[in-house]
């Protein structure tokens, strides 16, 4: 089942994609919902954000050769996490798929992208065994991290490299049906690839995050964990369209603008 929430012209809900035609629900996946009679085209509705997080989890470095090509570039050490690392992303960068990402002025010509999966949760759950975790994922959708590496290196934390806005793309919905070993992530820019990777390829999988995360902290409906990228990113400029895909979830598509 893929949900989408979408807006028509007075309003803004949530409803189950199939054949590029929306069926629009009350309620939503989080709290229960029953669908309606009103029946929209795809093409006829503007896409939202698939979900606003209550929190904004990030796993760390967790793809090997990202690892090793982040510390080529200076940003980081080539030392191979041993357990899972989590960050933090601001939800006031997120955007829409089709919405674009705005470059700030001063931001060097190392703006990259950065495809990754998005891990939603369904319900509340704390203390999770790693064979338990998946049960409370409502489904996946993807991410683009976009980052500043000049002010991922010279800043203290991410709090601009990673969360300036609209550097946080999402959707362009949110897939259940999730067949990991089957997926491949695929990030082009302009129209020409530049990266496929396997997109269970990860240190640490969904499992074992969630179980080591909600051993402290209890998981929340409409939480959500990006897992990390893979690959070589590429700079970002004005002018350009860069679309991540993860195959059985779909495209965000995102064009890139510098801020005047």
């Amino acid at each position: 089942m893929r949900w989408l929430r979408f807006t028509t012209v007075n309003r803004t809900a949530y409803g189950i994609l199939e054949d590029k035609q929306i069926t629009e629900v009350t309620g939503d996946p989080f709290n229960g919902y029953q669908k309606t009679a009103r029946i929209h085209a795809l093409a006829s509705v503007k896409i939202e954000v698939p979900v606003m997080p209550r929190t904004f989890y990030c796993a760390g470095l967790n793809y090997v050769s990202h690892v090793a090509v982040m510390a080529a570039h200076g940003v980081g050490k080539a030392n191979i996490p041993t357990q899972p690392d989590i960050a933090y992303r601001g939800p006031s960068a997120l955007i829409a798929h089709n919405e674009t990402i705005v470059i700030p002025r001063d931001a060097t010509e190392r703006v990259q992208y950065e495809g990754e999966l998005v891990v939603v949760i369904g319900k509340k759950v704390k203390s999770l065994s790693e064979a338990d975790a998946l049960s409370c994922v409502l489904g996946c959708t993807m991410g683009n991290d976009v980052s500043e590496r000049t002010w991922q290196i010279s800043d203290r934390t991410h709090w601009r490299a990673k969360n300036s806005d609209t550097f946080n793309p999402m959707g362009p919905w949110i897939e259940t049906d999730v067949k990991l070993d089957a997926m491949e992530t695929i990030v082009r820019l302009n129209g020409t690839e530049k990266t496929r990777v396997k997109t269970n390829d990860m240190l640490f999988g969904i499992a074992r995050f969630i179980s080591t995360m909600s051993r402290y902290m209890t998981r929340h409906p409409t939480d959500v964990i990006w897992m990390g990228t893979d690959g070589v990113p590429r700079n970002l400029k004005d002018g350009d369209v860069v679309e991540a895909e993860i195959t059985g979830i779909g495209t965000l598509s995102n064009p890139i603008a510098k801020a005047v």
